[in-house]
């Protein structure tokens, strides 16, 4: 059974909302907020796949929340249809300049609403290489930011992290579960990298729990201290109560046996340029993965540089 496309609906007033919800809800999954406040709530527990922003709040304006998202890692692609009641030039530009997809004049054309949604979900799926749970860019964007630091020369270092027994959780709570872990971890990288790296970093999700981070020699280690000091302070609350206390969940391994796992902890792998010289990103994806698979032998979260020379 495919998932129903997602969409946030953002509009104060209440006629307004229950339009849009009788127009969509049969073929989308349809939540609401009516405030910006709510909005900005809503956006990370729901995680929708498009937003319908009206343009005036009694709290704020549309402009402002479709520049928050512009400025979020997580929701910088998430496709924004703007409404005005207006219907003037100058709130239209106003809009689309503060990074909104497309508009539409209250009232609406229902039919025409539900195609400009079609289309929107389009474009973005066409144009857009991310992973549909986090938004993080994935392996073709990971893949021309590395061949761009390869052509230019430039010094970097690339973290490859993998979350340990991310399998048993997600076995023994369900997927709902699993994906929550994979988006807080994508939440997470980005607060630990925008603390502790530098604007021009790139966070990619290559998929599943598999994630990279391409930063600047110098600041690799105190962002997987970051990272790993963050998930840690997070990993117990992935666990249920019960099994909080229990600080373990018992569940089948990869052997086919009963085990109990504790608290999930990170591994990250650490290359840079500097004691290789990369020709092409399938030398580093290679040497990524075995540096974040022996890493994975050692218990609990921790980092581990590649010092081996070419």
């Amino acid at each position: 059974m495919m998932l129903k496309i997602k969409i946030l609906v953002v509009d104060d007033d209440p006629d307004i909302r229950d339009l849009i919800l009788a127009c969509l809800e049969g073929d989308f999954q349809v939540a609401t907020a009516a405030t910006g406040e709510e909005a900005m709530r809503a956006l990370k527990k729901e995680s929708p796949d498009l937003v319908i922003l009206d343009y005036m709040l009694p709290d704020t304006n549309g402009t402002e929340i479709c520049q928050a998202l512009r400025r979020d890692p997580l929701l910088l692609h998430l496709p924004v249809l703007m409404l005005t009641g207006k219907g003037e030039t100058e709130d239209k530009v106003k809009g689309l300049e503060s990074g909104a997809d497309d508009y539409m004049v209250k009232p609406f054309n229902p039919e025409e609403l539900e195609a400009r949604i079609r289309m929107l979900i389009r474009r973005s799926n066409i144009n857009l290489d991310a992973n549909p749970l986090t938004r993080l860019p994935g392996n073709a964007s990971i893949n021309r930011e590395l061949e761009a630091k390869i052509r230019k020369k430039e010094p970097f270092a690339v973290l490859y992290l993998d979350i340990d027994h991310f399998k048993a959780l997600n076995d023994y709570y369900g997927f709902e579960k699993g994906d929550e872990v994979i988006r807080k971890t994508g939440r997470l990288i980005i607060s630990a990298v925008q603390k502790k790296g530098t604007v021009n970093d790139f966070i990619g999700h290559i998929g599943g729990d598999d994630f990279v981070v391409i930063t600047e020699p110098d600041k690799a280690e105190a962002i997987a201290k970051e990272i790993i000091l963050q998930f840690d302070g997070t990993s117990p609350s992935f666990f249920e109560e019960k099994d909080r206390k229990k600080k373990s969940i018992e569940t089948q391994g990869r052997d086919g046996e009963i085990h109990a796992f504790g608290f999930l902890s990170v591994s990250i792998g650490i290359l840079t340029n500097h004691t290789h010289r990369f020709s092409h990103t399938a030398e580093i994806s290679s040497l990524g993965a075995e540096m974040k698979a022996y890493a994975k032998k050692f218990p609990g979260s921790k980092y581990i540089f590649d010092t081996r020379s070419s």
